[in-house]
């Protein structure tokens, strides 16, 4: 039996595991489908700058559930799954177990840095590309506001499949 490959996408009131929340996941597996998106309750107020680059508020997140009550679902989704993420580091932060429930987690935003070639600091490495310049690269059409879960996850679709094909 083919291996189970979903990708991932989460919208946060942060940048940091340890204090941040998730307000909004998605899941869509190899063809696109959608298996999850809904907004989480992160327990407080949205700090004004995550909303400014989600676009996520309080209001809109007042009836969601909360993350506790989402997690054995999702473990159950991803589990024994390959889960694509782009920056799979940061998203993977805001999992009690860091996604280990996954048969493996890949990060297509490491994968296309190597493609896509661009030099980092001092020539060392290759610098990371946000989502939005690794989707235009490969040709994705958005369906939806970068930066809202599922349409991020659909890119990483997009940029997944575009690098299987491609290298």
């Amino acid at each position: 039996m083919p291996e189970r490959l979903f990708f991932l996408d989460t919208e946060t009131t942060g940048i940091d595991g340890k204090r941040d929340s998730i307000v909004e996941i998605a899941i869509v597996d190899q063809r696109g489908a959608i298996v999850l998106n809904t907004f989480v309750s992160p327990g407080r107020p949205i700090p004004w700058q995550a909303s400014a680059i989600h676009g996520i508020t309080d209001e809109m997140v007042s009836d969601a559930p909360s993350f506790k009550s989402l997690w054995p679902e999702i473990k159950a989704l991803v589990g024994g799954a390959h889960v694509v993420i782009y920056n799979a580091s940061f998203d993977c932060q805001f999992f009690p177990d860091r996604l280990k429930a996954a048969s493996r987690v890949s990060c297509a935003m490491m994968e296309f840095a190597e493609v896509y070639g661009e030099r980092g600091s001092y020539g060392r490495d290759n610098r990371w590309q946000k989502l939005e310049v690794a989707a235009r690269h490969v040709g994705h059409k958005w369906t939806g506001k970068a930066h809202r879960a599922l349409a991020d996850a659909l890119a990483c679709r997009s940029v997944w499949n575009w690098l299987r094909k491609n290298t």
